[in-house]
């Protein structure tokens, strides 16, 4: 991350640091509101809710829309999601919870084929799908115990096909099956 990216950053994660702005941030992502409004909703002084706006306003995060003698305040979510993008070390997030002794090649397997934490596409070439199996396979706790409805739901956060991966994951050895009941196996992509 270059300096000016890292000043950036640093002051969006100063400004959403305080309690009470993410609160605000959290009211004004569902729509606008006005000072007294966000003051009533947060139990909190109108002067303070002024200069929590302030802050978020000073870093592009919060639109004022005057009207009459009210200002309307709004979460602009364009700048949210080019902040996140500024954000992301290397521009993804998957890599940084590989192994940290993964080759680099792992890296840009991940690089390839993650758009964020949504995986592409499942590789059709063996090694390839087995570098991300081997990263689907860590999101699953070691010694925990998973019913088929729960492995689903975490392999749909990243992917729609929760049957291929699932049985992927069983079928390579990075977790095992019983009775329904799944979980990690310390034989992590056995066959590989």
């Amino acid at each position: 991350m270059e300096e000016n990216e890292q000043s950036v950053a640093l002051q969006f994660f100063k400004a959403l640091g305080d309690e009470s702005r993410l609160k605000i941030a959290g009211l004004l992502a569902q729509r606008e509101y006005s000072v007294e409004e966000l003051a009533a909703a947060l139990a909190l002084k109108p002067p303070t809710v002024s200069h929590h706006l302030g802050i978020l306003r000073r870093i592009g995060l919060v639109h004022v829309r005057p009207e009459g003698t009210t200002h309307w305040y709004r979460l602009d979510l364009d700048a949210l999601r080019r902040m996140h993008h500024a954000v992301r070390p290397e521009k993804i997030t998957v890599a940084d919870d590989a192994d940290t002794a993964a080759s680099e090649w792992e890296r840009k397997v991940l690089r390839d084929y993650f758009d964020d934490e949504r995986l592409k596409q499942i590789p059709m070439n063996r090694k390839k799908r087995a570098v991300i199996l081997d990263w689907l396979a860590a999101r699953f706790d070691e010694g925990a115990r998973y019913p088929e409805k729960a492995v689903n739901e975490i392999i749909k956060r990243y992917h729609e096909d929760s049957a291929t991966l699932r049985r992927e994951l069983v079928d390579g050895g990075w977790m095992a099956r019983e009775n329904g009941i799944y979980w990690r196996t310390g034989d992590a992509g056995a066959e590989r």
